[in-house]
């Protein structure tokens, strides 16, 4: 989809987060910041709840809003992290010391080995939290996508947190509350963002194909809530697909459009990559499933199982049936589903 996201064009006012009990606890932190967990399963729209908060409490939200991405550092390799324009300022030193240790040239250097995954992220938020804010007297820094957050990060997150409590506020957004370790939860309210209802859904979509002039009737909104099944984010981007393919939202573009999407020539795509060691290409291919078609990991194993009833047989696809199970299984304990099904796809080009 070329044309700009409408979950980015018409990203959310505090005002207008469907849930109306989440709305309630996040107006109180207008009034009063502290720290906040943000739970709920995927789509249900956390960063939209973080984002439409900041724009609310600050006056340079473009600035005073630091977004990290726990997965940019834990789903990459250190490399990839280094060379990533984000935090490559960040992490010049490092780089340069990284190379003098692996030449052997620093032995009596104070520091004893390279720096982890761990200790980068650490240093690029202790980093963003030292950082002056650009109006008010506070910053937040959102902390997304932390189901897989490890346990030695949350423990220097604690100390970062509680090192620079007087000009950061902390949002920690997350569908597995339970893996944060309780000197975090203790330090932060937990507001909980559940999936809209369909009449929720429906609301939001009429808003924004309103704003955007498209004709619509009732019954393809339904659909498409219906269709998206409490992830928000997906019936967004249906939507937004459905007016763009059809040039208006009914019962009947909308069927058509998200039967005939189906993603199938998607998915071919990555496997034919996998399968060739392509695995970059693969993967960006599955970041476009989950980030851009707002597809849940379990929506994306479904469909890679579908296409591989067509194209595999007898030991083969039984070997894909057990590293679906095993990713399911990760999925549902609530770990990166981009890391899992990467490790399907990974495991598919193994003999490339």
């Amino acid at each position: 989809m070329d044309a700009p996201l409408w979950t980015e064009t018409h990203a959310p006012t505090l005002s207008e987060l469907p849930q109306d009990d989440a709305r309630e606890y996040l107006q109180r932190a207008v009034e009063e910041p502290i720290n906040l967990v943000l739970q709920g399963p995927p789509g249900s729209g956390k960063t939209a709840a973080a984002r439409a908060l900041a724009r609310e409490i600050h006056d340079d939200p473009d600035n005073d809003l630091v977004e990290i991405n726990v997965a940019d550092f834990f789903d990459r390799t250190k490399k990839e992290i280094r060379s990533d324009p984000r935090f490559e300022h960040f992490l010049q030193g490092q780089t340069e010391f990284s190379k003098q240790y692996r030449r052997g040239t620093d032995q009596r250097n104070k520091y004893k080995r390279e720096w982890s995954k761990r200790d980068m992220i650490a240093h690029v938020l202790k980093e963003q939290a030292g950082y002056a804010p650009s109006s008010g007297t506070y910053k937040t820094i959102l902390l997304d996508n932390t189901e897989n957050i490890r346990e030695d990060f949350q423990h220097a997150l604690r100390r970062i947190m509680e090192q620079h409590h007087r000009t950061t506020q902390f949002i920690i957004a997350t569908r597995q509350p339970t893996k944060l370790i309780p000197p975090i939860r203790s330090r932060c309210f937990p507001v909980s963002i559940r999936s809209p209802s369909s009449e929720e859904t429906v609301a939001v979509l009429e808003r924004i194909v309103e704003r955007e002039g498209v004709e619509y009737d009732a019954d393809g909104l339904e659909f498409i809530a219906g269709y998206a099944n409490g992830n928000l984010r997906q019936a967004i981007l249906a939507a937004q697909t459905t007016a763009l393919e059809e040039g208006e939202i009914t019962m009947q573009t909308a069927y058509e459009t998200i039967g005939a999407v189906g993603l199938d020539e998607e998915i071919e795509s990555m496997l034919d990559d996998a399968e060739a060691g392509e695995f970059t290409d693969a993967r960006k291919t599955l970041d476009d499933l989950l980030v851009d078609e707002g597809l849940s990991g379990s929506e994306v194993l479904d469909s890679i199982l579908s296409i591989a009833r067509k194209r595999y047989q007898g030991d083969e696809l039984a070997r894909i049936h057990r590293l679906a199970a095993d990713v399911e299984f990760e999925m549902n304990e609530g770990t990166s589903d981009r890391i899992h099904v990467s490790h399907l796809l990974a495991e598919l080009g193994r003999d490339a």
